[in-house]
């Protein structure tokens, strides 16, 4: 089984308390929980976003001089 993206799998299932590489995932009471490729790429896809819009603000932030220089 490949390493999976546990980032990616708790935003996409909240109901996720622990992932195993080898045993996959699974709930509060230690149950499996199925993982859809398609809804972890989407979570996957929106934490690269936000990460992004961050890294952007901080970035621009750090392009001026702040507010008291100006």
């Amino acid at each position: 089984m490949p390493e999976l993206d546990h980032e990616a799998i708790y935003k996409a299932y909240p109901n996720v308390t622990l992932i195993d590489d080898e045993e996959g995932a699974k709930d509060k009471d230690g149950n499996t929980v199925t993982l859809e490729d398609s809804t972890v790429a989407a979570a996957r896809t929106q934490l690269d976003e936000d990460a992004a819009k961050v890294k952007y603000k901080s970035d621009r932030a750090s392009s001026y001089a702040s507010i008291g220089e100006q």
